[in-house]
């Protein structure tokens, strides 16, 4: 049974996930409209499915070929990732949880609590990936090392190599510095 105490607190809950939480700290706004849809569309068929004697299971199957198939056509951040699962979740919720009735919103709470201590919380502000493009093929190795770090004035706690670009003889490498945020480029030590 379709809940509107619920949907409200969906829309609540979502709201304050996207535009309270993620888009102040992120700005993006193409995400942010996906977060949006991805909610508002995992609430209406969950809605739907618990007025039908369709098998929920296949209902939560197709959402998941859904995810991945949408997860899987960009690059995105771990933040990024979980912001997707948050909003996934918390429309599983409303349109599957009407039985629960406070306990289910008390979970959106939940949610929500956990992506804003995770995401504001110190944890999220050491250590935080940049990506930059360098001139030239530097493969991984020492002389790409030695270059992020004469870069950014440390050494990085990780770095990947996301793409050697031949035609335009640049690297993109996605950064991790221990410091917190990175540096601006070209910024040394401080005294």
């Amino acid at each position: 049974m379709f809940s509107l105490l619920l949907a409200g607190a969906d829309a609540l809950a979502i709201a304050v996930l996207t535009l309270a939480l993620y888009y102040p700290r992120h700005k993006r706004r193409d995400l942010l409209a996906s977060y949006l849809a991805v909610n508002v569309g995992v609430l209406a068929v969950a809605a739907a499915l618990a007025e039908t004697s369709v098998n929920v299971g296949l209902g939560l199957g197709l959402f998941g070929v859904l995810a991945i198939i949408r997860l899987r056509s960009a690059e995105l951040g771990q933040h990024e990732i979980a912001y997707y699962f948050a909003s996934l979740a918390l429309g599983l919720i409303g349109g599957l949880a009407a039985p629960m009735g406070w306990v289910a919103v008390a979970l959106m709470a939940a949610i929500v609590a956990v992506m804003a201590a995770a995401d504001i919380g110190g944890a999220a502000r050491r250590g935080r990936p940049q990506m930059v493009v360098l001139a030239g093929l530097v493969p991984a190795g020492a002389e790409l090392e030695r270059q992020l770090e004469a870069l950014f004035g440390e050494r990085p706690v990780s770095y990947a190599v996301r793409k050697l670009d031949a035609v335009r003889s640049e690297t993109a490498v996605t950064v991790r510095l221990a410091g917190g945020p990175a540096k601006a480029p070209g910024a040394g030590r401080g005294r």
